[in-house]
């Protein structure tokens, strides 16, 4: 989708996506810490932490926030990217926890919870999750993330190993296909 505004994107969607991805957004907004915004980010809502607070940016990026939470409407369904469990671990195991309490069924990747329908959704826990992690947290957990990768900032901005760091949805094995595609070629 190429929507540039939140408003656009929902606009966008069929009435029943429209319904549930603004009660998801509803829930989030209510929920988030101080210092996150919401816009547009990767073709997808996103709330994230702002140039104006982290410089550095996402995969140490300066034209990219810092990703916390992204929510899209997909061929398949509809996701909530908790890019905030990356560098937290023991939020993505509490969140587990709390969604099976809730009694809803967690279809979930590394990162990613996916729905059919706002039904689906344990739509408290997800409240929940998003007040657990002030912006200042996030940033601190991310940065300890990176640097247990061995990513660090003046390290990463000359470093090719700062294309592995891929946006949302994104695969990682094309990278790694090309690296190595690369190193195959005899050199002349």
């Amino acid at each position: 989708m190429t929507a540039s505004t939140v408003a656009q994107y929902l606009a966008a969607l069929p009435a029943d996506r429209r319904v549930a991805l603004s009660a998801v957004r509803k829930a989030i907004n209510e929920n988030l810490p101080d210092g996150y915004e919401e816009g547009m980010q990767f073709g997808m809502i996103g709330w994230y932490v702002p140039l104006s607070m982290y410089p550095a940016g996402y995969g140490e990026n300066p034209k990219v926030p810092l990703s916390f939470v992204a929510l899209a409407s997909q061929k398949s369904g509809m996701v909530l990217h908790f890019l905030c469990f990356y560098g937290h671990p023991t939020l993505s195991t509490w969140f587990t926890s709390e969604y099976q309490k809730s009694g809803k069924k967690l279809d979930m990747g590394k990162g990613c919870v996916r729905f059919k329908s706002l039904e689906d959704l344990a739509l408290d826990v997800v409240g929940r999750t998003v007040a657990r992690v002030s912006a200042e947290e996030h940033m601190a957990n991310y940065q300890a993330a990176r640097a247990l990768m061995g990513k660090g900032n003046s390290e990463l901005r000359n470093s090719s190993r700062a294309r592995s760091v891929r946006e949302p949805g994104s695969s990682a094995k094309k990278g790694a296909k090309k690296s190595a595609v690369k190193k195959a070629k005899p050199k002349k």
